[in-house]
């Protein structure tokens, strides 16, 4: 039979999709299967504006043409897990998307770059230097199209291009900047007040004052990195129109339809071999077919198959990528035991090593109703929305967020691990109906608070059963591991919000509704305990070694088979930044050179070794 490819890549997100556009871009045949649809389907209620307007993030998150809700487990005992305030009857909402681009069709858009030390960490695990920081970078300048940065427009006044130095990226990265669309007076006064609470006490105040000058408020200033500071959040937008792993894929399908085929509504099933080689998937073709959609379909699917000259690439990330590795029987013996799945390979360390952010809202009711929300409905046609509509101007530019502080707990190994974002919103996290309430009064300020770098590695992803349309089971084991530290670095973030947003409390701007300004201490830390969440799940198919629990190699291949590999937030020991996208993508970048360099040296190996040799032939 002859293969329908080259490569066969499961999932469109910030994976899958960067690396299927930069193969298919190399001359590679790609297949890209998606188990979603087009986020921008007119056909469908709230699309595409749900997709391209920054503000409606949280919407398109619920939206059911998209929506994939799975629930998971905070806690293994029930009587903590039922502490959670969010919890309803079937457990935790974890949203994620199904469509083209992945969960950056839904995300909040947020592009900041890892910490150094999560780059040099991998290096030393694998003892590979190309995964150094330092070399890293080359995979950064790779996706982030930088010519919109205020420092590579002034070097332009001097004739300097940055294409010249490497920075040929594809993804526009803007700062929202509150000034432009918020007038609101006391919205003014609230970040102002935050600005200085955040740099009073500070060491070197006075050099952050001058790097949020020089650099504009962007984290990702090389001037600014690693740095505790006030930021403007660094979005992934064109015009104030999210853009991401879809647009790359739509560009370079056009140009190259000959390379990149995309198949959507495709549920990938197992991967399949020929001996102990991968050569295609099975898939089931239809939409919603997967039972954590918001509308799950009734319908069966059409069972069809696509195979590959090349290597099968797994891109579903830290739920589905395990899950679609022991449906094919590559995984613990036990779990594929219990499911009835042959095995493959023994692979222990798949579906472990679940990971997250820890974060939680400190959620303010405003005196006034904000002015800059005045006419937000939160639908096409609004007076924002309008205004939206000639060049991004307005509130729905934004994700929500106003200013974010950094800063380095007492608990830290060094990096900057708080990370404080404020938000003209009421957010406490994920649950069914959220979207509506975040805006709903349009009078809340919340700082939401996050905790990078934390130490608990003791989650799982677990098959239910050997159904493929059965979403696994997932569960966290929040704080089993480092939970005395990361809980007093989450306390003490809490506190620094406090700080921030004290003036507004004392003048009577504001009021603390959630946790309460009363919850101190110990109480304190026990509703933290409770109520925290994330949206960052990592791990489950970890690069190292296979005795030590590792599930692929450094360059991404899979421990005792042929032909497959992850490229996905599962690949990560321990979860990297503050937010993973952008980190994703760059491994993703790294992974297509590292294939295409694999490609050459199989094809110069089978050629006639007069031709290796440089001989005539």
């Amino acid at each position: 039979m002859t293969p329908d490819c080259d490569y066969v890549i499961v999932g469109s997100g910030a994976g899958g999709g960067t690396l299927a556009a930069r193969l298919a871009e190399s001359g590679m045949c790609v297949v890209l299967l998606e188990a979603g649809g087009d986020p921008c389907d007119k056909t469908q209620p709230r699309l595409p504006e749900d997709y391209e307007v920054p503000a409606f993030h949280a919407y398109a998150s619920e939206n059911p043409a998209m929506a994939w809700n799975f629930r998971v487990e905070h806690y293994s005992d029930p009587a903590i897990a039922a502490l959670d305030e969010k919890r309803e009857k079937d457990g935790i909402l974890y949203p994620r998307a199904s469509a083209l681009g992945g969960c950056t069709a839904h995300n909040a858009m947020i592009f900041m770059a890892a910490h150094d030390s999560d780059w040099d960490g991998l290096a030393a695990l694998t003892g590979d230097p190309s995964w150094s920081a330092r070399a890293m970078q080359h995979w950064m300048r790779l996706v982030e199209d930088c010519r919109h940065r205020p420092v590579w427009r002034f070097l332009r006044l001097f004739g300097i291009d940055p294409t010249r130095h490497g920075w040929n990226g594809w993804l526009r990265i803007e700062r929202f900047e509150p000034q432009q669309a918020l007038s609101d007076r006391w919205l003014t006064w609230s970040m102002a007040a935050g600005a200085l609470a955040a740099l009073h006490g500070m060491p070197g105040w006075l050099g952050d004052l001058l790097r949020l000058i020089t650099a504009k408020g962007d984290p990702n200033d090389v001037r600014t990195d690693g740095k505790e500071g006030i930021w403007y959040s660094p979005l992934s937008t064109a015009s104030h129109r999210r853009v991401g792993a879809r647009e790359r894929v739509l560009d370079v399908a056009q140009r190259h339809p000959e390379r990149l085929t995309i198949e959507l509504d495709a549920l990938a099933t197992q991967i399949l071999f020929e001996g102990g080689r991968a050569v295609g998937v099975e898939y089931l073709k239809g939409r919603h077919l997967y039972r954590a959609s918001a509308n799950p379909s009734s319908d069966a699917g059409e069972r069809r198959r696509v195979t590959a000259r090349r290597e099968v690439i797994v891109c579903g990330g830290a739920f589905n990528s395990p899950q679609l590795l022991m449906l094919s029987g590559i995984g613990p013996r036990a779990e594929l035991d219990k499911a009835g799945i042959p095995v493959r390979v023994d692979l222990s360390g798949v579906g472990r090593n679940l990971q997250d952010r820890y974060e939680v809202g400190l959620v303010h009711r405003m005196k006034k109703r904000w002015k800059a929300l005045e006419g937000a409905g939160f639908e096409r046609g609004d007076p924002l929305f309008r205004k939206w509509q000639h060049g991004g101007r307005g509130l729905y530019g934004s994700n929500g967020s106003a200013l974010t502080v950094t800063r380095r707990s007492r608990q830290s190994d060094g990096d900057v691990d708080l990370f404080m974002m404020g938000m003209l919103a009421k957010f406490k996290g994920y649950y069914t109906g959220y979207a509506d309430k975040l805006w709903r009064d349009g009078n809340g300020l919340t700082w939401c608070v996050l905790k990078g770098h934390t130490r608990n590695r003791s989650g799982t992803v677990m098959l239910r059963s050997a159904d493929p349309r059965q979403p696994p089971q997932i569960d966290f084991n929040y704080f089993a591991e480092g939970g005395d530290a990361d809980l007093a670095a989450m306390v003490e973030a809490v506190e620094i919000a406090r700080e921030i947003a004290r003036p507004l409390r004392e003048r009577g701007v504001a009021i603390e509704e959630l946790p309460g300004i009363e919850m101190q201490g110990q109480q304190l830390a026990q509703w933290i305990r409770a109520n925290a969440w994330g949206h960052h799940a990592s791990g489950t198919c970890a690069i190292g070694a296979r005795a030590e629990g590792g599930v692929v190699d450094g360059d991404f291949r899979v421990h005792g088979v042929q032909g497959v590999r992850v490229v996905d937030a599962s690949v990560f020991p321990r979860i990297p930044g503050f937010f993973i996208v952008s980190a994703v993508y760059m491994i993703a970048e790294k992974a297509a050179a590292v294939i295409l360099a694999d490609a050459a040296a199989a094809s110069a190996s089978q050629r006639p070794a007069r031709i290796r040799e440089g001989a005539m032939p």
